[in-house]
Parts: C-alpha cells; sequence; structure tokens
C-alpha cells in the first residue's frame, strides 16, 4: 500500500498534535513533516514534497492562504487542504479561485478530513459538507442562471461524466482512459457540455460541481 505523505501547517501545536495523531492512526496516511506558521510550511515543502498540505489559513506573519498560493507556483504537484474555522464566502471565493484542493472546517468530525485526504490525494477537490449550502448561496447567486437552470437537464450522461472528472481534477487524458475513450471524444465532449451550459475554463466548471453536489463525493 503506498501511503499518502502528509505535511501538517498550523500555530497551535496542540492542534498539530491532534491532527498527526488522526492522521498517523491510519494505515494508508503517514505525517512526514509539521510547520508553525506559512513560512516554514513553504520550506518544509521545498524540502518534503509532500502529497498533501494541510494547512490552516490564519497563521501569523506569513497566512495560510499566502502559503497555499506560493506552494501551489512552487510546488504544483502538492494537492493543498484548507483547514479553518471560517465559513466566510470571501474565504472560500478566494480559495477556489487560488487553486486549493479542498476545504475542511475544523469543528467537523475527523472522519471528514480523512476522506477530503484521500480525495485530494486522488487529484480531486473536496469541500466539507458542513460549508455546501454557504457554497451554494454564493455560487448561485452569480451562476443560477447558467449552471442551476434547465440547461443542467441538456448534459448526456457521458458530457456530464466528463464534466464531473475534470472538477475532480483528471486529465483529459486520464479521463479517457477511465472512460476508455479517445482523448478527442473527451474534448469534444468537455467544449460541448461547456456550450450548453454557457460555462468556461475551470474555475467554473468547479463552481458547476459543487452546485450538483459532485465533490463531497468520497
Amino acid at each position: 500500500m503506498v501511503e499518502i505523505r502528509v505535511l501538517l501547517a498550523d500555530d497551535h501545536k496542540t492542534v498539530r498534535a491532534g491532527l498527526r495523531m488522526i492522521v498517523d492512526s491510519e494505515p494508508d496516511m503517514t505525517v512526514v513533516g509539521e510547520a508553525g506558521d506559512g513560512h516554514e510550511a513553504i520550506e518544509l515543502t521545498k524540502k518534503l514534497v509532500p502529497d498533501v498540505l494541510v494547512t490552516d489559513i490564519s497563521m501569523p506573519e506569513v497566512s495560510g492562504m499566502v502559503a497555499a498560493a506560493t506552494v501551489k507556483r512552487i510546488a504544483p504537484s502538492v494537492k493543498i487542504l484548507a483547514l479553518t474555522r471560517h465559513t466566510d464566502k470571501a474565504y472560500l471565493q478566494e480559495l477556489l479561485h487560488a487553486g486549493v484542493s479542498g476545504y475542511v472546517l475544523k469543528q467537523s468530525d475527523s472522519e471528514e478530513l480523512l476522506r477530503a485526504i484521500r480525495v485530494i490525494a486522488k487529484g480531486g477537490e473536496y469541500i466539507d459538507p458542513a460549508i455546501t449550502g454557504s457554497l451554494f448561496n454564493l455560487l448561485s447567486s452569480s451562476t443560477s442562471s447558467r449552471t442551476a437552470g434547465p440547461q443542467t437537464n441538456q448534459l448526456s450522461d457521458r458530457e456530464a461524466e466528463v464534466l464531473r472528472r475534470i472538477a475532480r481534477g483528471y486529465s483529459n487524458k486520464e479521463i479517457a482512459d477511465q472512460l476508455d475513450t479517445s482523448v478527442k471524444t473527451v474534448e469534444t465532449q468537455k467544449a460541448t457540455a461547456l456550450r450548453k451550459l454557457d460555462i468556461k475554463g475551470r474555475n467554473e466548471i468547479v463552481n458547476y460541481a459543487i452546485l450538483q453536489g459532485w465533490l463531497k463525493e468520497g
């Protein structure tokens, strides 16, 4: 079994100890390092190149938000899971556009954290179900006319499946292999789906996936 290598970043030592206990208790995960602030998280990411960085967003000096953006730039293969108490819309929106792969509330059950780590380690994206309502309100206020209306029913099963897998982080080549079809076919189905829904780019695909509840699936 290949272990998921996890780096923890939180300015509270007690919180990190609890997270380490939760993660290390799983047979398919191991904590490879701990950081007490955003700067240390960046430096340890460079050194250790973990599979997943679990980071608090609110940390002194270099915040988790800044650290996450920096990590995505210097180590794009590292998946980032934001761990926070915030349900503020501004945080949700900023993290979505920053490329964070998952968002879990500290007050959620530990199983939520473990599920999120596994999903994003496989290339998917994960949003804590406890804040799906906030995300839905945030996104639907600006995109419901394009993504939540009658047009949704215009997608074929295969077009919907292609969008689902794109939202979860898979490339066109990976999707083609998974669905036993050609890359060209996947590209065509993606283009057709986007045209039907009148949406563009990965961010809007992820937004659509959130509205459909796809990113809650483990």
